[in-house]
């Protein structure tokens, strides 16, 4: 029996805190994540705000606008951790700045399971800052820098959103680590069967029609052919 290629599943993340410190109490309030197989986004995407049960700093409100009240009917992690786990299981997780997200991520997991499950334990971990810092020593590298850099337009982001990052991230990630996977990367993804699939025409078929040029076609090729010659020097396939 053949066997296909398996498919390379990445998840592309962003969080949203109250803090800066999970230590010092502080909590997630939103989580984004877009998808990518083989390097092309997909239309999964994982979203929600949470409720921290806590107040989030004012400094933290100027950056990404959510406000105390607007999480007051939202879920708490504890609601929405099976399905973000199921998600981001056994994918890449890429992340700008990783250890902040994951040290929040594996705060709240111990606040609900002791520890006994990691996002290192769930997935592995891809970080683009640390990533970037290699690629360009000695230059900015914080997301907006990157998309100045590559030339992704993240003029809609006035203030920081989960989604929305993770989103402008995954277009960063894609650019800086070689871009979309090319059409030849696509053929080797292809299992045996896939490619073995190809319907070979008989020989015994009727041979096509053959239309040949008129006369106007004829003169207008050849027309175009001259213009070619004038600007390149020459032209192969120029009749004298």
């Amino acid at each position: 029996m053949l066997k296909t290629a398996k498919s390379q599943r990445q998840v592309v993340l962003d969080t949203e805190t109250t803090g800066i410190n999970p230590k010092e109490g502080h909590k997630i309030i939103e989580i984004g994540c877009v998808e990518l197989i083989n390097r092309r986004l997909t239309q999964n995407r994982f979203h929600v705000y949470l409720n921290p049960d806590r107040e989030i700093d004012a400094g933290a409100i100027e950056v990404h606008g959510i406000t105390n009240e607007f999480l007051q009917d939202k879920p708490r992690f504890a609601d929405v951790v099976e399905d973000f786990m199921a998600f981001t299981k056994d994918a890449e997780l890429i992340i700008h700045n990783a250890p902040f997200d994951v040290g929040f991520l594996n705060h709240e997991l111990a606040l609900l399971e002791n520890g006994s499950r990691t996002i290192e334990s769930n997935s592995t971990v891809f970080d683009t800052l640390a990533y970037a810092r290699k690629k360009h020593p000695g230059a900015r590298n914080s997301l907006d820098a990157l998309c100045k850099r590559y030339g992704i337009d993240n003029s809609h982001r006035d203030l920081h959103g989960a989604l929305l990052d993770a989103e402008i991230l995954a277009d960063v990630y894609l650019i800086m680590t070689g871009g979309q996977a090319s059409l030849l990367d696509e053929n080797d993804a292809m299992g045996e069967g896939e490619r073995q699939s190809i319907v070979r025409l008989s020989a015994d078929r009727p041979r096509l029609k053959v239309i040949a040029c008129d006369e106007v076609e004829l003169a207008a090729h050849q027309q175009r052919l001259q213009k070619i010659a004038k600007v390149g020097g020459s032209c192969l396939w120029l009749q004298d």
